[in-house]
């Protein structure tokens, strides 16, 4: 397993997870919280040194005020066990954010500041945490920074492009969890030659044998890079 450096995953399922438990659905997302702890244990125990996961897109804003408050709430208790969780540190986990996560109210935006900062010189492990995120957004704000350097036509080519985006870095896989079979503007530059994995099961319910299982058919595949 050790040829996989980077998964990404679309964390899908966490309300129906709840309301099969007769809760509110977004207290599902307490529970996908907990279990994104669960898979920073399981990375490090396969040797996967970076991790980019889908935990609110732009059109999450859609949902009822309700709802995005109380995720942006599980998001700020997590960004500050982050913090003050002293594996991160002793680990040397770098935190990313990529998005629009401008967008958020000022308090998420300074707990994400922080933990950023706090862990910019961690090299050893990464978790790219895609918050206010949405690929062609991705892709019309590195044009924008293109354009605004006004470079010469000529120096722009895939490489040059792809340091414009929030990430530069492609995933070798791409899992989403939930049952739905949609890629839903994850990562749409990144993941041209990802292989992808769509699990039933909603993303509280995966466990360390469904992660492996995934690990272990992505070894078994033959990627050809569009050859």
């Amino acid at each position: 397993m050790s040829a996989i450096k980077h998964v990404a995953i679309i964390l899908d399922g966490n309300r129906r997870y709840a309301k099969k438990r007769s809760l509110e659905p977004w207290k599902g997302h307490d529970f996908g919280a907990e279990k994104v702890e669960k898979l920073l244990e399981w990375c490090e125990e396969f040797n996967i040194h970076e991790l980019t996961l889908y935990t609110f897109s732009i059109q999450n804003f859609q949902r009822p005020k309700e709802e995005v408050d109380y995720l942006l709430g599980v998001v700020k208790r997590t960004a500050k066990k982050f913090m003050e969780d002293p594996r991160i540190m002793e680990k040397g986990v770098r935190i990313n954010i990529v998005g629009r996560y401008e967008l958020f109210p000022n308090d998420v935006i300074e707990i994400c500041d922080q933990v950023m900062l706090k862990t910019r010189n961690n090299s050893n492990y990464t978790l790219n945490l895609a918050f206010g995120y949405g690929g062609r957004e991705e892709i019309i704000d590195a044009v924008k920074k293109i354009v605004a350097k006004n470079p010469v036509p000529e120096e722009i080519n895939e490489e040059y492009f792809a340091n414009n985006l929030y990430l530069n870095s492609d995933p070798d896989l791409v899992v989403r969890t939930g049952g739905a079979m949609r890629t839903s503007n994850f990562l749409p530059w990144q993941t041209i030659y990802s292989e992808w994995f769509f699990l039933e099961k909603t993303w509280p319910e995966i466990e360390k044998e469904d992660f492996k299982a995934v690990l272990d058919e992505f070894n078994e595949r033959e990627r050809r890079f569009g050859k």
